[in-house]
């Protein structure tokens, strides 16, 4: 995900050279904003068995250890994409060019200007409540989340907050005992840990009824914070800035 900064451009000539340039990597949001939405029914498939009541958060990790997986690698993804999109400004600066360039075509050329773009009014405009928060897929992941709990009154929220609590809890122990850290491939492997944790408490954040920070939490915030400090800083300011 890699939006380069368009000037403005004066002349006809540089207008339709910033579109031309603006029009693939706009097609590129759109794909990050439909990957999404097809996340959304995911993670409540996930949820709906991670979290059934049929088991405690640690039998079901035992025995479904690849859904845990792909919960986790969700969460990683997640983390990434939203601390790319803090860092890359020319994201919003591309999308609002293209947007203005549009609303200029439309009023020159009409709708009928829409039939021959992948990314049409109706579409930008979808994608620009997305691109406004400034973590998007962490908003999309808490907001499911949440919405899971709160369509599911049948099951208890400890059954979601126990298996939040547990996926971090056990991401931070890897990651603060040397006999597990000692078994780490690669540096990513620790940044992967990482990232699932902070994911995991911002998510038991939203649904518990206390949060994550009260001192009743099911999770050691003062540990975890404590894991985050003692690495590199600039490779987990991002996480840390999450958190807060």
């Amino acid at each position: 995900m890699c939006v380069q900064a368009i000037s403005n451009p004066r002349s006809e000539d540089d207008q339709e050279k910033a579109w031309q340039a603006v029009c693939p990597l706009v097609n590129q949001l759109r794909n990050y904003y439909e990957f999404s939405i097809a996340l959304e029914a995911v993670v409540v498939d996930l949820l709906s068995v991670l979290c059934s009541d049929e088991m405690t958060s640690r039998q079901h990790l035992e025995m479904q250890q690849s859904l845990f997986k792909q919960f986790a690698e969700i969460l990683d993804f997640t983390l990434k994409f939203d601390d790319l999109k803090m860092t890359n400004p020319a994201i919003q600066n591309d999308f609002s060019y293209y947007r203005r360039t549009l609303s200029r075509m439309r009023m020159a050329g009409g709708d009928d200007i829409d039939k021959d773009l992948d990314v049409n009014n109706d579409m930008a405009n979808r994608m620009s409540l997305f691109y406004a928060h400034a973590t998007p897929m962490l908003r999309m992941l808490s907001d499911n989340t949440t919405k899971f709990v709160s369509q599911n009154k049948d099951l208890p929220v400890e059954n979601t907050t126990d298996c939040l609590s547990t996926m971090a809890c056990i991401c931070r122990v890897m990651i603060e005992n040397p006999n597990y850290r000692s078994k780490f491939s690669s540096e990513e492997t620790v940044l992967f840990c990482l990232r699932v944790m902070v994911g995991a408490i911002i998510l038991y954040d939203h649904v518990h009824p206390v949060g994550a920070f009260a001192k009743s939490s099911g999770i050691n915030i003062k540990s975890s914070i404590k894991v985050l400090r003692d690495e590199h800083p600039g490779k987990v300011e991002g996480l840390l800035n999450a958190l807060r």
